[in-house]
Order: C-alpha cells, then structure tokens, then sequence
C-alpha cells in the first residue's frame, strides 16, 4: 500500500535530500575486496578498515529504495545514486515519480520534472543549515564526523555474515541527525542504512547492484532543464 505523501516544500525537499545524501557520502565508502574476517574485527579497527577502504574508491554507482517516515505517513521511493570524489553526486529517481537531485560541487540541483520545476541552492547556503556538505564529501577522518560507535547485531535482524553498527555524529543538533545504523555485507558493501533525525523522523536505505569505481562522465553531474521549466532560486 503506499503511503501518505509527505508535504515538504521544494526547497524543504532540497534540505532534506542534502542531509540524506551527506550522510550516505560518509558511509557508502567500500574497498575492491576485503577478507569476511573483517566483519569479525574489533569494532575499533573494523571502522578504521572502513576509513581506510575509502582511498581507492573514486566512484560508485548503486540502486537504492529509500523509505521516509513521518508524522503517521510513509513515503517509499526507489532509483539510482552515483557519487563521485571531489564532492559530486546524483540521485535519479524513477518511482513513485521522476526527479533529479545533485550535487556539481557548487550547487544543490533539485528538478522535479512532473511539477515543470528546478530548485538551485548553492552548496554554502546548505551548510547553513545544518548539513556540513563539503566536509562529508571530501577524504577525512571517520571519528572527525561520529563521536561514537556501537555494535548492533543483536538489535536488528541481519543476515549472520553482516555486521550492523550504529555510528553517532559530533554535534548532533547542528548536523540534524541523531544516529545512523549501518549493515556492512562480507565485502563491506552498505546493504542498509538508517538515519535517525533530531526531529525523529526516519530516512531508511537498501542497497543493491553495487558498482565500485564505475566510468562516470563530468557531464553526468550537469543538468540544463528543458525550456518553459520554472526555475527557483534559493538564495
């Protein structure tokens, strides 16, 4: 059955899909192959395997469905995400409806082509609320973002060789998420994640067709709406 739609504003929209975005950035960093005894690390060192992995990876391509629930309704979307290093990503959406959501380092692109629209918000009037976008999507340190980390096998249903941590950022209220649990498979690929925000509402994630440093064209993250497209600027 699906769920209510959620009223969020274009540029509501814009915000959200920038945190969501963000924070996937900081976790869906996989190396070309790592032992399954990885999993079985100490959680201390499993994480700074995880950093680690992220050096080789230049791009990735992946499927995702995203599930949003808040106030009573859920909203159940699927697509393709590519990240790219140096700060650059796109989400196409295919269902319920079509969009476009990126990121060209500069800008925040959000085009809704059913509503005839496209959103521009610039990547430091993102910062500005709340969402650190330039320092999760460039080469760092893990425990500069999250503060903590927890096991939580035992919390979530997982397939046995998985391994499901839950990470909690540095400044919490400033950042607008509380947690986010992630469920790293044998080759530490991300199957699932969930981001908890301040506001209680929750961002979930699967993951599939996972494709590590996939061929990936500048242009990809260019977008030009077609003409009579009304275009808002967020200045």
């Amino acid at each position: 059955m699906r769920g209510k739609k959620q009223s969020l504003s274009p540029h509501g929209r814009i915000l959200f899909l920038v945190g969501v975005c963000a924070v996937w950035s900081v976790v869906m960093v996989a190396p070309s192959a790592i032992s399954a005894a990885a999993a079985r690390l100490p959680l201390d060192q499993f994480i700074t395997k995880v950093q680690s992995s992220y050096h080789d990876v230049k791009a990735i391509r992946a499927d995702f469905t995203q599930t949003y629930d808040a106030g009573g309704g859920t909203r159940v979307e699927s697509g393709t995400v590519v990240f790219a290093r140096g700060g650059r990503m796109r989400w196409d959406y295919r269902e319920p409806e079509k969009k476009v959501f990126l990121s060209n380092k500069k800008e925040v692109l959000l085009y809704l082509p059913e509503e005839g629209q496209f959103n521009r918000s610039s990547v430091k009037q993102s910062e500005d609320f709340r969402v650190p976008f330039r320092l999760l999507l460039s080469r760092f340190d893990l425990k500069k973002v999250f503060e903590k980390f927890k096991d939580a096998d035992k919390q979530f249903q997982h397939p046995p060789e998985d391994r499901v941590i839950i990470a909690y950022p540095k400044h919490a209220e400033k950042l607008g998420y509380k947690h986010v649990v992630m469920e790293f498979d044998p080759q530490m690929n991300i199957r699932r994640l969930v981001i908890v925000y301040t506001n209680d509402t929750v961002m979930k994630f699967r993951f599939s067709h996972i494709d590590r440093n996939p061929s990936v064209a500048s242009a990809l993250f260019e977008l030009t709406p077609p003409p009579g497209t009304q275009i808002v600027n967020h200045d």
